[in-house]
């Protein structure tokens, strides 16, 4: 499975392209990527972004694919089912993503024979940016983009997915939630 890692944010609350800071000598971005390779379920990672960041995000020697559509979210899921077809979808700015945790949710999404496989909060709220997809999904993400319905939530509850209760995982788990938002938020990855 290949991991689509979506980059298109525009990094506003942390003040300058977050998912290109360097911590530890190398951009967010990378410590997130290298943690999904780690993964034995993902076989290679793609980045999506916008035209506008195209030259500096290919610079880290992964492929590069274009969101023209400019929706958010929803919008980098769709491009990335569409060039490459089921994909582990995650957002660039969590760095302590965990790869046990990500074999777990590719192998879930295996079984389940589901069209998406997504972690899900004990209060309902659930991580789409963190989540499998099924290429078959496309029709119904692009039905929702052509609405103008940009919401991922709402085309997910068009569908029944397989959803993984992250209150019973193992806390090492829970750490791939981590997102980078601010500069203070740093601190947490730095230790």
């Amino acid at each position: 499975m290949i991991a689509a890692v979506l980059a298109g944010g525009k990094s506003r609350r942390f003040g300058e392209n977050k998912l290109l800071y360097k911590v530890d000598g190398k951009p967010i971005v990378m410590h997130t990527i290298e943690r999904l390779l780690k993964a034995e379920n993902i076989d290679d990672v793609v980045i999506v972004t916008c035209q506008e960041k195209k030259e500096d995000f290919g610079a880290l020697g992964f492929r590069v694919l274009i969101d023209d559509l400019l929706v958010g979210p929803i919008g980098g899921i769709f491009v990335a089912l569409k060039e490459v077809s089921d994909a582990f979808i995650a957002a660039g700015d969590l760095p302590l993503i965990n790869p046990k945790f990500v074999d777990y949710i590719v192998e879930r999404f295996y079984e389940s024979k589901s069209l998406a496989c997504i972690p899900m909060w004990a209060n309902g709220y659930i991580e789409p940016l963190h989540a499998v997809y099924s290429k078959d999904f496309l029709p119904i993400l692009k039905e929702q983009i052509e609405k103008g319905e940009y919401m991922i939530r709402k085309a997910i509850e068009k569908i029944n997915p397989c959803y993984i209760l992250i209150d019973d995982l193992p806390e090492e788990f829970k750490e791939s939630f981590f997102n980078i938002n601010t500069k203070h938020d740093l601190k947490r990855l730095l230790g």
